[in-house]
């Protein structure tokens, strides 16, 4: 009865600790991480990429595709600051003197980890597609609309190509069409030309999209020869963006879903599902990983332990990203890379934990090699 009881307390003491640090961790990360997809967002918004009044509902959806790797980051550094405080504190010397061993901490651990293993799982094979299309589709739309609903009137505009530049006085209500319309633009040969037309207007020829000018005059120079065209025209049209299947078949490899990665097995779309299997198994092995190799170094001060937490996971995402770009290459198998990368890590932090565990030292193992040796050679 005693024993059950000690378990419990146990259990429960480390699973509140943990909670504590993981709740706090993700807080700090979350507002971190919000913070830069802000500013980025709202500089794809400067620069016409994104609509502005959609920049809250974009801003949600990409920090939603990178809420795996934020629960990842955050359940890893609980686990170490956790036991590092522990360590610290002589609070291990406590449970190592009740009978604890270093081993028995993983059960805990593991009991307060597998609800954010399982949701970190759920995120990267369904939530990580979802959320990438979302925002595809809406920076899309957005990019697929015409230039001169893209503008406001009296302001100079940047074209979705980004090799124009718009004005126009005043446009109609339903923004398709505007009058005196000024269009700088630089041409694929590199010819400069300048547009200025009374009105214009937009139209759709089957999946194209173009804006017809009426009554205006267009300078096109050549910085080449210096050469100076000048024509005038009643009617003037000129593709102003990719057409609607252009943009269907664009759609970008990380929107796809994980049931259609699996049925069109590419190298690119395995290196994408392997890529998404491995940041599930990079979860699960960093919680090993933070059990088999936290110690309190006082030298070090408290920041040890955080450095070496992060430059495990930056070493560990870095090397998951390089698989990926291996594996769409066709230099490795997706299946290969993750039992080399993966296992890897895995045997070594379970042989880690094992050492600590039963108080194994190096030079005991190369004794014990040695002696096996040298009883082979007397037999």
């Amino acid at each position: 009865m005693s024993f059950l009881f000690d378990s419990m307390l146990f259990h429960s003491s480390i699973r509140t600790e943990l909670a504590r640090s993981f709740g706090a961790t993700l807080v700090v990360l979350f507002t971190i991480v919000l913070t830069v997809l802000l500013i980025r967002t709202l500089g794809l918004a400067s620069r016409g990429s994104v609509n502005p009044e959609e920049v809250m509902l974009v801003l949600g959806y990409t920090v939603l595709g990178y809420t795996q790797t934020i629960l990842t980051l955050a359940l890893f550094i609980a686990i170490v600051s956790t036991l590092s405080r522990m360590y610290r504190e002589s609070e291990m010397i406590i449970w190592f003197s009740s009978g604890r061993s270093l081993g028995g901490f993983l059960s805990p651990v593991m009991r307060f980890a597998w609800p954010v293993l399982l949701v970190i799982v759920l995120m990267v094979l369904f939530v990580w597609p979802w959320a990438n299309q979302q925002t595809a589709e809406l920076r899309n739309r957005f990019e697929n609309r015409g230039d001169l609903q893209r503008i406001a009137p009296g302001q100079f505009q940047e074209s979705s190509s980004g090799r124009r530049v718009f004005f126009i006085d005043k446009d109609t209500a339903d923004g398709t069409e505007g009058r005196n319309v000024f269009i700088s633009s630089i041409e694929k040969n590199g010819n400069e030309t300048v547009t200025s037309a009374v009105s214009g207007r937009i139209e759709w020829q089957g999946d194209r999209q173009f804006l017809m000018l009426n009554n205006g005059q267009r300078l096109e120079s050549d910085p080449k020869t210096g050469r100076i065209k000048v024509s005038q025209f009643e009617q003037y049209g000129a593709q102003i963006g990719a057409s609607s299947s252009y943009i269907r078949g664009g759609q970008a490899l990380k929107a796809r879903s994980t049931l259609a990665l699996i049925q069109d097995p590419t190298p690119a779309h395995m290196g994408e599902l392997g890529w998404r299997i491995g940041m599930a198994l990079t979860a699960f092995n960093l919680v090993l990983l933070g059990v088999a190799t936290t110690v309190s170094n006082p030298r070090a001060g408290r920041s040890g332990n955080l450095l070496f937490t992060l430059f495990a996971f930056i070493v560990y995402f870095n090397l998951l990203n390089v698989g990926q770009r291996w594996v769409t290459a066709g230099q490795v198998s997706w299946l290969t890379l993750t039992v080399l990368l993966h296992g890897s890590v895995f045997l070594f932090s379970a042989l880690w934990l094992a050492k600590r565990h039963h108080n194994i030292h190096w030079r005991t193992w190369f004794s014990l090699i040695a002696r096996g040796g040298a009883a082979g050679a007397s037999a």
